[in-house]
């Protein structure tokens, strides 16, 4: 293998299509990850909004940030800055030829995941993190801010993952090494969480990469991956000993 010492630097045809994917992953999920963390932010909503709904406007807040920054941003500037490139082509679109294929597996992987998600809820190591909305009454209108909050934000994390990042990749360096890098981030993207969720995005999202690319488009991965975060999410509230839902305010 030779190594050469004076590298081309020279911006090559084609080279948008492999670093813009990078550099939005990258830069998208700082901007969500330290808006989620700021403590500044957390602060102002728990002083606006008293009584209860201080920790689900702070975190409807947050999904709403990640809805744009890990979705509608990267949506903009990739159909803008590659060329030739749609939403159809990053899979977010529907294609009939792979309609029951996806059908199947939304329904088959939903299916096991939430099981999955509804048998680890109870660990005390979930409870500490999840429902992300810490009000200690839950109302049916926390409980759907919560769902649709989950919803949008999904979303954007599956088309930045499985869509900006993957499909480009995969058609300039090869599936493989497209995985790979999907895998090597979207495991990054998990360590906060802990080692278990970090360990765990590894098979899961190599699953979701080979489903995605197999159907053309995101929405096994997106509807697999919503089956899990609202399963956990409302078990979790169950099995919480600080929480309790009610089925109107008080």
């Amino acid at each position: 293998m030779n190594i050469t010492l004076q590298p081309d630097l020279s911006w090559q045809e084609g080279d948008i299509t492999l670093v813009l994917p990078l550099l939005l992953v990258t830069l998208c999920f700082i901007l969500y990850w330290f808006t989620f963390r700021s403590e500044k932010v957390k602060a102002y909503f728990y002083r606006r909004f008293p009584g209860g709904w201080d920790s689900a406007m702070h975190i409807t807040f947050c999904r709403g940030v990640g809805f744009l920054a890990l979705g509608v941003i990267p949506a903009i500037l990739g159909v803008t800055l590659m060329p030739g490139y749609t939403l159809r082509d990053f899979g977010l679109t529907f294609r009939t030829a792979t309609a029951l294929y996806s059908l199947f597996w939304i329904l088959g992987l939903g299916t096991v995941m939430a099981v999955v998600g509804y048998m680890n809820a109870s660990r005390p190591e979930n409870l500490d993190q999840y429902p992300q909305i810490r009000a200690k009454i839950w109302t049916p209108q926390i409980a759907i801010v919560n769902a649709a909050g989950w919803v949008f934000y999904l979303l954007a994390y599956e088309f930045l993952f499985r869509g900006i990042l993957l499909f480009p990749l995969a058609a300039h360096l090869g599936v493989w090494p497209a995985i790979a890098v999907n895998l090597a981030l979207y495991a990054t993207t998990h360590i906060p969480k802990g080692l278990r969720e970090t360990l765990g995005a590894l098979p899961l999202g190599l699953v979701l990469c080979l489903l995605t690319l197999t159907s053309g488009t995101i929405w096994i991965a997106f509807f697999v991956h919503l089956a899990m975060a609202l399963t956990n999410s409302f078990a979790a509230l169950k099995f919480h000993p600080d929480m309790v839902y009610v089925k109107s305010e008080q």
